[in-house]
Order: C-alpha cells, then structure tokens, then sequence
C-alpha cells in the first residue's frame, strides 16, 4: 500500500501541535482553571467500525463518495468543561459539502490528563 499523500512528517505534526500549545493552550487552561485536553485517542477498530457505518449509511442514501468532517467541541459541567473532537458524516468529498444530519456524528474518544504531548 502506498503512504496516503496528505501524511505529513513527524516534524511538521510536531510544529502544529507546538503552536496550538503556544497560541491557545495557555489561553484556554487559563479560563478554565484546568489543563484542558488537546489530543483525542480512538482505537483503529473503532474507527474503522464507524467509517464502515458512515459508507452503508451513506449508499442506503445514494451518496457513493461521503465524507468526515472533524469538530472541536466541549463538554458541561458534568465532564469539567474539558475539550473533545467529534466526527460527523458529510453528503460529500470536498470541503464545501454538507453535513449528513441523517447519521449520527461519532464522540467519546479517551483524552490524557494530563494531555499527552506529541
């Protein structure tokens, strides 16, 4: 199998996540009053599972060619106010497509607490 051509080297995902830590992380934890999560951990099983959810779903629809969107998000008060990611199906490919509101999005990930540095 052929490397996917929007990988990107180790040093790049490095920088990324080092100037979200400097332009965001000490913002946010400081509202907050928490080290706040900024990494998301989901098994290849479970992905896979809800990708291959998300295709059947879509087909079912006529859409052959669906997409991921990824969002940022945050829990109440009930999980300490503490970030999340949440994927949702699009209708199709490309940036612009909508969101499939048909299927259901994908949360509950496991985050470090402290965050896991990359």
């Amino acid at each position: 199998m052929n490397k996917p051509i929007k990988c990107i080297t180790v040093e790049e995902a490095r920088k990324l996540q080092d100037n979200w830590v400097s332009t965001r992380a000490k913002i946010i934890d400081s509202n907050l009053g928490i080290v706040d999560s900024r990494e998301v951990h989901y098994s290849i099983e479970e992905l896979e599972e809800y990708l291959a959810y998300v295709k059947e779903e879509s087909q079912k629809q006529g859409i052959n060619t669906p997409g991921i969107r990824v969002y940022f998000g945050a829990y109440d008060d009930s999980k300490s106010n503490y970030a999340t990611i949440f994927m949702a199906p699009t209708e199709g490919e490309t940036e612009s497509s909508n969101n499939n509101y048909n299927i259901e999005p994908f949360n509950f990930g496991q985050s470090g607490h402290p965050p896991k540095a990359y």
